[in-house]
């Protein structure tokens, strides 16, 4: 008897294995079938297939800035790319200063070129600002420390202190562009202006002037509403000391086969000429 009831024992264990696998089957079987329901009910199926789906990665494109067929600088057009592939300019317009090409150029928001002329800058060459020389009386400012500034500077318009509206560059240094001064005739702004050569190009104490119908038309609307970056590009340090952030657009998006993206790629400026100081005046 003993024998008999551990065989029967046996068999029903057989049994119940069997019956465990069925089940298994007939449960897979029924979620399979759930699923394809899932599938072509719509949004159950939208569901579904968006869990198994693999999502493809973002790519950045690269953004280049368009200057409209104007002939300009490698370093230019390399901080224009950059200021249109990084957005460092918050969305809104900029402009750039060539101190090398004595050149404006007025960007808008989706970094196209809307306007370029030639400028007057400082009659020194050199990419810092003496200490202290905004507070300074223009006749006490030698003309080795009458320089244009070098940077990127958050450009906001305001009054100089004959009450005319100017766009700040450096307020403490007391560095804005504004309209041409022709208050000295000796100094010939106007004709500098019209010169194809940049060599007479430097001659105020450090300030930025513009042809007055091109500040009515570019500049002053530029800054009229809210605050605008301006990029004013070194005459003798290399550009990515001071614009350390800049980056080759093509190279970073690997559309040149390298990786490279260094601002260092990019060949420096040579010193420009200053003007002799002889025709300096009391006026910027």
């Amino acid at each position: 008897m003993r024998k008999k009831t551990d065989g029967a024992r046996y068999n029903y264990g057989w049994l119940e294995a069997v019956a465990g696998v069925l089940a298994g089957t007939l449960i897979a079987l029924a979620a399979v079938m759930s699923v394809q329901t899932a599938m072509r009910g719509g949004s159950a199926g939208s569901a579904y297939d968006a869990v198994l789906a693999s999502p493809e990665p973002t790519v950045k494109q690269a953004r280049f800035a368009d200057v409209r067929g104007e002939d300009v600088s490698n370093e230019l057009r390399f901080i224009a790319d950059w200021v249109a592939d990084s957005d460092d300019a918050g969305g809104g317009p900029f402009v750039i200063i060539d101190k090398k090409g004595a050149k404006v150029y007025v960007f808008d928001r989706h970094a196209n070129l809307s306007g370029v002329s030639p400028v007057l800058l400082g009659i020194a060459a050199g990419d810092d600002t003496v200490p202290g020389v905004g507070l300074r009386p223009l006749s006490q400012i030698q003309p080795e420390e009458r320089t244009t500034p070098a940077g990127r500077f958050v450009g906001e318009r305001g009054h100089n202190a004959r009450g005319e509206d100017v766009v700040w560059v450096d307020y403490d240094a007391a560095v804005s562009m504004h309209r041409v001064l022709t208050t000295s005739p000796v100094q010939r702004r106007l004709e500098r202006l019209a010169s194809p050569s940049t060599d007479d190009n430097r001659i105020s104490y450090g300030c930025i002037n513009v042809p007055i119908a091109f500040y009515e038309q570019f500049i002053r609307p530029t800054f009229a509403e809210e605050r605008a970056i301006i990029y004013v590009l070194p005459d003798q340090k290399p550009l990515n000391q001071v614009f350390s952030d800049a980056y080759d657009v093509a190279l970073a998006h690997g559309l040149n086969g390298n990786n490279g993206n260094r601002a260092d790629r990019v060949p420096r400026h040579d010193a420009l000429v200053t003007q002799s100081p002889a025709l300096l005046a009391a006026t910027d």
